[in-house]
């Protein structure tokens, strides 16, 4: 065999001693035994003894046989053992070809400093093993294999490869510990190895054990990997540690150790096991000179990226597309194309990274290079609203939104769906397909959004706006640059129309991976100078680019500004926010109920909104000092003032209207305001009567022929079960989410500070218009009559002064007075007086023998006693307590009606009948 043979194929031996040795031959028994037999025969036969010697004759040529077949052998075994030692030293020096050729393979895969100096034009080339760091040469497992039966000196030797390079895994950690001179010089080579084999931007030297290293042109150019080397406690950053120990303890970040007894010789214990190695020491001038090498390299290749170049030298690009330059690499200055490598664009990047300067600088590239008839942008903040202040000025920024006006950002983003159909009107009309087709048709319109993450959680609807934007814009010149500090925001909808990438320093591998396919950028420096190093991945590309993003100066944006004042301002693609108050006059329309202006964001328009002509009544439901008494005016006033009935706020007069709401005439319009205001001040029977009305109003007013609004502020159960039987609800400001909610109302529409009148109708946001001071209700409360006896009288009252005051003004007035203990006889200008115990089985006698009409006249103190008294089980007409109230039973109408005593008159003056 050839040492050109491949290292997978077997050694192959053809025979080995054991299987050419000779075999032993065995004992000829039947060739002794036959002649014997036979010469016994003849001579029982013939009977002469001289053929008994023929018996002699077996064992004779038998031992002669053996004799020769012993001589055969040994010339078999001797040839045999000359074939086999010759295959052995083939095999040997098979082996030894063999190694020496998988020696220089591994140290070409992975070489130490004296191999990569050897051959300087094997610095910093690409590597199928990169993240391995050879510590010396030492013993190694060979692939070389070999078939058949070999010796097994044989075996160990074609196992074991002498001199290789042993390694481990570059970010394991090394502790060099013997004597100082010796591992200072081998933790030199190792911090050397590394910046041969990786170049600037792949190994940051963030650490330094001797002034000369500085000079590394790894040391000024951050990215990649961060190597540190000293003598003392590593940082928790740094990826890559090399650490000269001394006699001390190793730290624990070093997962491996390498123990010097001399410059040559030391051995590695990593992964729990030990291994002799021949390390490689660096001397200082060695290493001195080799960084002079390698920064003459750097300086050929372009310099390193410790400096961002200026915004002013970067290349104003034009084109038909999105093209713009943000700064620049190791390989000069890096272009962006929007349209190309879009169309979306993917940022992230932790606080402090540069993710705000470099979106700035983005938007001021493109302005400086097209003009608004070109490209307009709508710039969205989220982290508190001055990211964009200095690109508010340019004419190309349809608006800056913010968090801090949270109501009207979401307006803004939402309106971009009126945008996407507006935009699909204007091709159709054209009769184009993409906006390339057309450049000169619409501007290209760029929606930059820092900190997407935070918008998106707090308002998650805007997920599928962006979806949408996401999948349609290419065609439509729409332009998603997405923002934020954790790539867990975007969703996949987003980020798979998404392939130009951008990422700063993340503080999460992961969420590189998720923007890159690699943790990359989670090893990008943090430092306040290497503010603005990104990684860019473009859709064609295959590994990212570094590059230093420039900084635009605000005189710079405050020029390019001044250069495009001729152009005409880029459209806002959203209609200006709701007034606070919309004044009835102005949406009034005849033979319409106007109930308030709308406003569609994701139509682009504000428009009336109106009661359906057949709808049986709306329920207004909002916190206090929303607006709910406002729209129930609002819609009164459009409708004829003598065909509204509005329950009153005095309870009094409020249980007379409710209790006669089932004789309303169809074309009525019914207004109940604090629904649940006045079930609640009423008493529990009267409550619950009222509600019953109440819900059969609702319910039955379609059929009717009649309209039903009311409002509440709490959803009670009474309060409930009536505004379900209304089809239409106006959801105003609530207190709490969760009462917002119980309105009917999506939970993210909450909003507690909006203005009077600002709500919800069928989920549209609606200012609900102000009809003014009009008031129908004020007309509707009257006053009970002051009762003056014109019959026959009995008057049931507790003995109270206001009782005694009452019995005196009707003497006075001509009345005979009398108690229940002198006479129950009831007549003509006679006042019978009793308490209500007095009165209890007298009541009805005294009715029943009275000659003329009589009339039974209750304190309203002595509610309880009326059914006694009556036997009627009637709810009585409400009678606020305290006031002087009384009930008038005529006995021949049976008519009950509320009165005021005379001593309230005095109080409460009114006018008798």
């Amino acid at each position: 065999m050839h040492s050109s043979a491949r290292l997978d194929d077997p050694i192959r031996l053809s025979t080995s001693l054991t299987q050419t040795q000779a075999r032993r031959s065995s004992f000829p028994l039947w060739a002794v035994v036959v002649p014997i037999a036979g010469a016994v025969i003849l001579w029982q036969v013939t009977g002469s003894p001289t053929v008994l010697w023929f018996a002699a004759l077996g064992p004779l040529v038998t031992t002669a046989t053996m004799l020769d077949s012993a001589r055969v052998a040994r010339r078999e075994r001797r040839r045999a053992a000359k074939h086999a030692a010759t295959g052995m030293n083939r095999a040997r020096l098979e082996v030894d070809e063999r190694h020496a050729l998988e020696r220089a393979e591994l140290w070409r895969a992975t070489p130490d400093v004296a191999w990569l100096l050897d051959d300087p034009d094997e610095l910093w080339r690409p590597r199928a093993v990169r993240d391995v760091l050879v510590m010396g040469a030492g013993d190694a497992r060979s692939c070389v294999r070999i078939e058949g039966e070999p010796t097994p000196e044989l075996r160990h030797a074609a196992a074991v490869l002498k001199d290789a390079p042993v390694t481990i895994p570059l970010t394991a950690g090394v502790a060099v510990v013997g004597p100082a001179a010796a591992a200072a010089a081998i933790a030199r080579a190792l911090v050397m190895q590394i910046c041969l084999v990786h170049p600037p931007g792949e190994v940051w030297v963030v650490g330094v054990a001797e002034d000369w290293a500085r000079d590394l042109p790894h040391a000024s150019t951050p990215g990649g990997r961060r190597l540190w080397w000293g003598t003392g406690v590593p940082p928790a950053d740094a990826d890559i540690v090399i650490v000269s120990a001394g006699s001390g303890a190793p730290p624990p970040q070093c997962a491996a150790v390498l123990r010097v007894a001399d410059a040559d010789a030391a051995v590695l214990a990593s992964s729990g096991s030990s291994l002799p190695v021949r390390p490689e020491p660096l001397g200082r001038e060695q290493a001195a000179a080799v960084t002079a090498l390698l920064r003459e390299r750097a300086e050929a290749m372009g310099g390193d990226a410790a400096a961002p170049p200026s915004f002013d030298d970067l290349p104003v690009l034009g084109g038909a597309g999105l093209a713009a330059v943000l700064g620049a690499g190791p390989d000069g200055p890096l272009a962006i194309d929007l349209v190309d490598d879009g169309p979306h664009a993917v940022v992230v990047g932790v606080t402090g990274s540069g993710k705000s300067e470099l979106l700035v600088t983005w938007i001021a590239a493109l302005a400086r290079s097209l003009p608004p008839e070109r490209v307009n942008f709508l710039l969205i903040d989220f982290k508190g609203g001055r990211a964009f202040d200095a690109l508010a000025s340019l004419p190309h920024v349809t608006g800056v939104v913010t968090d801090l006006d949270e109501r009207n950002a979401v307006r803004a983003i939402e309106s971009l769906t009126a945008e996407v159909r507006r935009r699909e009107r204007v091709l159709a009309d054209l009769r184009a397909r993409d906006i390339a087709d057309v450049p000169d048709a619409l501007p290209r319109l760029v929606v930059v959004v820092d900190e997407y993450a935070a918008l998106t959680s707090t308002h998650p609807a805007m997920h599928d706006v962006f979806a949408d934007i996401a999948a349609r814009g290419r065609a439509l010149g729409m332009h998603l640059v997405l923002a934020t500090q954790r790539a867990a925001g975007f969703r996949e909808a987003v980020l798979a129309n998404a392939p130009l990438r951008v990422a700063l320093r993340v503080a999460d591998v992961a969420d590189s991976r998720a923007v890159l396919g690699s943790g990359d950028a989670a090893l990008l420096p943090g430092g306040r100078d290497e503010r603005g190093t990104a990684l860019v991945m473009r859709s064609a590309d295959v590994h990212p680019h570094v590059i230093r993003v420039s900084r635009c100066p605000l005189p710079t944006i405050e020029s390019i500004a001044r250069a495009a004042a001729g152009a005409a301002p880029a459209r806002r693609p959203w209609l200006p926010p709701l007034p606070d108050r919309v004044a009835l006059t102005d949406l009034r329309r005849e033979g319409s109920v106007v109930l308030g202006l709308a406003d569609e964001p994701a139509a682009q328009r504000q428009r009336a909104v109106t009661l359906d002509p057949g709808a049986p009544g709306v329920a207004v439901l909002g916190r206090a000092g929303a607006g709910r008494t406002t729209l129930l005016r609002t819609i009164a006033a459009q409708v004829p003032h003598d065909r509204v009935c509005w329950v009153p706020d005095d309870l009094e007069a409020a249980w007379d209207v409710i209790v006669g709401l089932d004789d309303i005439p169809p074309g009525w319009l019914i207004v109940v305001d604090d629904l649940d205001r006045v079930l609640a001040r009423l008493p529990d029977d009267y409550s619950g009567a009222a509600a019953a009305i109440l819900e059969r109003a609702a319910r039955d007013a379609r059929s009717r022929g009649v309209r039903f609004i009311c409002s509440a502020q709490r959803m009670t159960g009474a309060v409930g079960r009536i505004v379900d039987q209304l089809p239409d609800r106006a959801v105003l400001a609530a207190v709490t989410r969760a009462e917002h909610v119980a309105f009917g109302g999506e939970g993210a529409h909450h909003d507690p500070l909006a203005p009077a009148g600002r709500g919800r109708w069928r989920g549209m946001l609606v200012q609900f218009a102000d009809a003014g001071a009009f008031d129908p209700a004020r007309e509707q409360v009257r006053p009970p009559d002051v009762f003056e006896p014109r019959h026959a009288t009995a008057f049931v009252a507790p003995p109270t002064a206001a009782t005694h005051a009452a019995l005196e003004h009707w003497n006075r007035r001509g009345f005979e007075i009398a108690t229940v203990e002198q006479t129950t006889s009831l007549r003509s200008r006679r006042v019978v007086w009793g308490t209500p115990d007095a009165w209890i089985g007298r009541w009805r006698a005294a009715a029943a023998a009275a000659p003329t009409r009589c009339q039974l006249v209750v304190d309203a103190s002595c509610a309880g006693e009326v059914r006694l008294l009556t036997g009627n089980r009637d709810l009585l007409p409400y009678a606020a307590p305290g006031r002087g109230r009384a009930w008038v039973i005529d006995t021949r109408t049976d008519r009950v009606r509320r009165v005021v005593l005379p001593l309230s008159s005095a109080r409460h003056p009114t006018t008798p009948r």
